[in-house]
């Protein structure tokens, strides 16, 4: 058992090293919560070989859990800090979730596919991240109960920037979503202020289609 601990470890601290690090991100808490977090456990046990690769594996019913870099750079476009609650659309494989929670106050997610919901919940508990609160519904409406958020996520594709998140949003909040077609995305940081809102072009990206009121239509 503990040689099998080492092993992960080691393999997290060199994706932390050569796919992010070496990208640019250099958010130290962001760093850390990547070290931190045991990604093997969030796919499959046929998959756990994989779990550190520079690449998205699949996680069961079309979705994906993504890819290592992408999650830090997301983690590090939100600007979080440890006094702040996040909400995350799309929860998944909960692995995005499980990083914000190393270090913001509260993490609020939602996954509209209950097979996940409920793979995830369980895996949340087991693990003890007790910092996260998890809902199944259609995240594209936000949880307009538990707004406003100092920053919200969002880990699939939207056609548009559904309304109510940036209404969700604080003063000062921050919304990181790809936003494009149903192939390719650009990731999009938009910040709020007093002022309005301010929209800021983070590069390409490529995701599962945001299925919801505000995103694609089941089809």
């Amino acid at each position: 058992m503990e040689k099998e601990i080492s092993k992960y470890l080691r393999r997290r601290e060199e994706m932390v090293k050569r796919q992010i690090e070496a990208r640019g991100v250099s958010d130290p808490r962001v760093l850390d919560a990547m070290r931190r977090v045991p990604r093997h456990l969030f796919v499959s046990e046929a998959l756990e070989d994989q779990a550190y690769g520079d690449f998205p594996l699949p996680i069961g019913d079309g979705q994906t859990i993504s890819q290592p870099y992408i999650v830090a750079e997301m983690t590090q476009a939100l600007k979080v800090g440890e006094k702040d609650r996040v909400l995350e659309i799309g929860t998944g494989s909960g692995y995005q979730a499980a990083v914000l929670a190393q270090i913001v106050y509260r993490v609020y997610t939602i996954e509209r596919i209950h097979a996940l919901y409920i793979k995830t919940r369980r895996l949340f508990d087991n693990l003890k991240y007790h910092n996260i609160v998890t809902r199944y519904a259609d995240g594209t409406s936000g949880w307009r109960e538990e707004s406003p958020f100092d920053a919200i996520i969002v880990t699939a594709g939207a056609p548009i920037v559904p309304q109510p998140l940036i209404d969700q949003l604080t003063p000062g909040g921050r919304l990181v979503i790809p936003v494009g077609d149903q192939y390719i995305q650009d990731l999009v940081r938009i910040e709020k202020d007093e002022r309005g809102v301010h929209q800021t072009s983070l590069g390409g990206c490529r995701f599962v289609k945001l299925v919801g009121e505000y995103g694609w239509k089941k089809e």
